[in-house]
Order: C-alpha cells, then structure tokens, then sequence
C-alpha cells in the first residue's frame, strides 16, 4: 500500500509524541494492522457512501486512542474526514452521576453500564448518518448548507479522576466516526453464565452487580446496532490492562494534571472487571468481530484474524 514520505514522517512523529519509540515497531504496525485497516475502512465508506461508523472495542492500555489517531492521520492524508466518539465522552455529567450514586451506591465509579448519556450518543449518529440536509433542524439551507455535528468530550483529570464533560468540539459532519470504547459492542449474555463466574466476581454483591450491568447493557444495544463492524483489541492476558492503566496515569499526571493513585486505580480496574468481566463479555467476542487484534505483553502485536 502507498504511503508518501511526508504521512511516514507524520505517523512517526505521531508515535514518538505519545510513546512509541521502536521504529521497527511503527513500520510493522504500519503493514499489518494501519494501512490495511485504513484502507478497508476508506473501501467501506465509498461503498456505503455515507458516513461509515466502526466500533473500536479494547480494554484499558490496549491501544485504543493510538489506533483512532494513527487512523485519522492516515485517512485524512487520504482525504477523508474523520472523528472519533469515545465512549467516556458519553459519560453523564459528574452531578448527575452523583444523584445516580445516591439511588445505588454501588456505582461509585465512571464507566459501568448506566454512566452513560445513551440518547446522546444515538443523537450524534443520527445526525451524521443524516443524508439529506434540508431534513437537519439545525440546517439554514441559504446561511449554512452545511450539517455541523457537536461532539461531546471528557475530562478524566476533573474532580480528582471522577471526571467530568468540558467544551465540545463543533465540526461538520465527518467520513468516518471512529466510535471507540473498553465496552463498545458489548451485549448482554446469558444469566446462566453467572452461575460459576470467573474471578473477581466473588461476593454475593459482586455476582448481583455483574447481573444487574449486565441488564442495563440491554439499553446500549440500539447504540451498537448503529456500528457498520467491530475491531477487538484483544490482550493476550485481561490483566495486562491494570498496570497499562497505571501507565497511562502516571503519564497524565507528569502533564501536571491530577489523576490516580496506584492504590486507587487497582480499586478502578477491579470494578470494570466486576462490571463486565472480560473473560465472560470480551473474549466472546474475538469469535464474531469483524477484526481481532492480539495485544502481546509488550503492546506488540500478536495475531491478527478475520471473522467475516
């Protein structure tokens, strides 16, 4: 696949800013995984011919937001427009997920089932998957002909690591959205498999927690219903993602913003596994996704498989 000098010299200064230093490393990532993807995606949406909307589904430290950066950088060479929807930026405002602790104390934490403004995320697809202008509410046809999509975003730094929405990005509407998320296109599973579930969920509480996000997961399907595929960052080892968190916050910190102790990050990582346990909701998953990706210990990547 082609690739001028000036998107190499980009996607190198890209992986040098957040990290990736081997330059071996880059170019293999580059041949079997970047420019084939890329490539497969600008494929689909000139087939679609409207804007195409993939999920990107990967635990923590897995490579998400590098994989939606490396891929916008590319795409954009190309030229197609491209956004990324993280599921955190569908979080629901920290006030409101404090009135949703005071009704169930168990969720304490950003990120399970039901911290989620799921008619907003519906709103953003809808309005990208819009094709006629003159149907958009928000649409002059005379002073703006244009359909401009407001994007909602995430600060994990704001109340000591709780969180909360800052200012959205307006920008028109884009080729692609790159819906990305530790749970996106997660559905819910059989009660049965929480007869013998795998460790964490050990308590009498933790087993009731599991059950109850996973009902709640019901009401995201309309969201993953709205996904054109699904690419699944797969870990070679799910409990790879607890010092991979870790790394990602001592990083965060280090730009002086405030962020989590190791102790309290252990608490985090533990609770989204006892929301939706990898080895009952994700791993699943590597049998039906359109692409699996295999993480290696060392973030390398591992095997790299078609489903359909």
């Amino acid at each position: 696949m082609h690739i001028s000098s000036k998107l190499q010299s980009e996607v190198i200064a890209l992986c040098d800013s957040i990290g990736i230093k081997d330059r071996n490393r880059i170019f293999d990532n580059l041949e079997r995984l970047w420019l084939p993807l890329a490539s497969d995606l600008a494929t689909a949406r000139q087939e679609l011919d409207r804007t195409l909307i993939p999920g990107i589904l990967g635990g923590q430290g897995t490579g998400k937001s590098t994989l939606c950066k490396i891929l916008k950088l590319i795409l954009n060479d190309w030229g197609i427009s491209v956004a990324t929807l993280s599921i955190d930026d569908l979080y629901l405002t920290y006030e409101e997920r404090q009135a949703l602790l005071a009704q169930d104390h168990r969720l304490i934490w950003r990120g399970p089932p039901g911290t989620h403004d799921i008619q907003l995320g519906l709103e953003i697809i809808r309005r990208c998957l819009d094709d006629d202008p003159l149907k958009d509410p928000e649409v002059n046809p005379t002073t703006n002909p244009t359909i401009n999509i407001t994007f909602p975003r995430f600060d994990k730094s704001k109340y000591g690591g709780a969180g909360d929405r800052i200012d959205p990005i307006i920008i028109p509407k884009p080729d692609i959205v790159l819906f990305e998320g530790w749970f996106v296109g997660v559905r819910p599973i059989e009660e049965s498999f929480f007869v013998n579930p795998p460790t964490p969920i050990i308590t009498s509480e933790d087993k009731q927690f599991a059950k109850n996000c996973n009902q709640r997961l019901q009401t995201y399907v309309p969201l993953w219903d709205k996904l054109d595929s699904l690419v699944v960052l797969y870990p070679e080892d799910y409990r790879l993602s607890m010092q991979w968190r870790k790394d990602a916050e001592h990083q965060m910190i280090a730009t002086g913003k405030t962020g989590m102790s190791d102790e309290e990050i252990d608490r985090f990582v533990e609770y989204f596994w006892k929301a939706l346990h990898p080895e009952l909701f994700i791993k699943p998953l590597t049998t039906t996704a359109d692409l699996v990706v295999e993480i290696k210990c060392d973030r390398s990547l591992g095997r790299i498989y078609r489903n359909r």
